[in-house]
């Protein structure tokens, strides 16, 4: 079915591009292309708006923490489907409280039958983990289907969360290098900022949600710092570019022509990856949950919000155009961007 599903939308797309490039049908355009909105005139409410949320976000991290998987805090993770048909979770919890485990957690997700079981770390290493999985083996016998079984030492959780610390600054210092040689340094700065700003709101929106977190949002906030550098980047690359032809625009005309500018792009885009990861929160599954559900935040509404509303405005603050000099490079008065009334 969900092939079908696939192969009929793969169709319908190519049937609608061939007929518009031959005009039978008219190109659709999300965006005028002659858009004038005056972005610079929020700066004042994005600033100290982004300030506060970020305080909280890193004041929920002290305090409330974040609910590290299986992966950073050890333990066993077994996913089950009873063959019986809907699963008892009541009636599981008390056969495995007989265990005396500790902390067990069950979670029915996917199907009626589909049962996630989480055990607390064991003590005794490695083999107390095992000789867990074995009771529960015992205990459930095959009246449950195991489709998945993972187990994690303390020594691995703490290397994986160590290691995963360290690949994520090392991501933001790459990308600040990058930017270094590719602009100017204000503009690396800000992007800088604009990515910092990214990553603590999304751990507040973690914290504050309790989704687990493991390597797969590890994974989300590198995707996540990336997205939102390719969207910062093409609006830097359009500002540059203006800040070299229009010598005597007002820096905030400029930066509200260079966004108009890139702005039917980036709504095309912000709404593919929308619907793409919706797809993947509605039907992936607990597998790639706190992936989707990350990215869903940090890319959709987070980074749009700060490429437009922090990242742009931002270079006024760190001096950029100031010492721009000379005539304008454009011959024709029509080739300028309209100046934008502050209201």
């Amino acid at each position: 079915m969900t092939h079908t599903i696939i192969i009929a939308l793969a169709v319908f797309i190519v049937v609608l591009t061939v007929l518009s490039i031959y005009g039978v049908i008219p190109a659709l355009r999300i965006v005028p292309d002659d858009t004038k909105f005056d972005f610079m005139r929020f700066r004042r409410i994005s600033f100290p708006i982004s300030a506060m949320l970020s305080i909280l976000a890193i004041s929920l991290y002290f305090v409330h923490g974040l609910n590290f998987g299986i992966d950073f805090k050890g333990g066993t993770l077994l996913e089950i489907q009873v063959k019986s048909g809907p699963a008892d979770i009541a009636q599981l919890r008390t056969q495995l409280t007989t265990l005396n485990f500790g902390d067990v957690q069950l979670q029915q997700f996917g199907g009626p039958s589909d049962v996630l079981i989480r055990i607390a770390e064991q003590p005794g290493g490695d083999q107390a983990q095992q000789a867990a999985v074995q009771k529960v083996r015992q205990l459930l016998g095959d009246t449950v289907e195991y489709r998945r079984v993972e187990v994690v030492g303390p020594r691995v959780s703490s290397e994986l969360l160590a290691y995963g610390t360290v690949g994520l600054m090392l991501a933001i210092l790459g990308i600040l290098i990058y930017l270094w040689f590719r602009f100017e340094w204000q503009f690396a700065l800000g992007a800088m900022i604009a990515n910092v700003h990214d990553i603590v709101l999304t751990l507040g929106f973690m914290s504050v949600t309790q989704i687990e977190f493991d390597l797969t949002s590890i994974a989300a906030l590198l995707t996540i710092l990336g997205y939102s550098l390719n969207d910062t980047v093409v609006i830097y690359d359009r500002i540059r570019e203006m800040l070299r032809r229009y010598k005597k625009m007002p820096m905030t005309d400029l930066l509200n022509a260079s966004i108009n500018s890139t702005l039917s792009r980036s709504i095309i885009t912000h709404v593919t990856v929308t619907l793409a990861l919706l797809a993947l929160l509605l039907f992936g599954g607990k597998a790639i949950h706190s992936f989707t559900a990350t990215m869903m935040f940090g890319v959709v509404l987070v980074g749009t919000y700060t490429s437009i509303f922090i990242a742009a405005p931002i270079l006024i603050y760190l001096g950029v155009g100031e010492n721009r000099g000379g005539e304008d490079k454009s011959s024709k008065q029509d080739d300028k961007p309209a100046k934008l009334e502050d209201k």
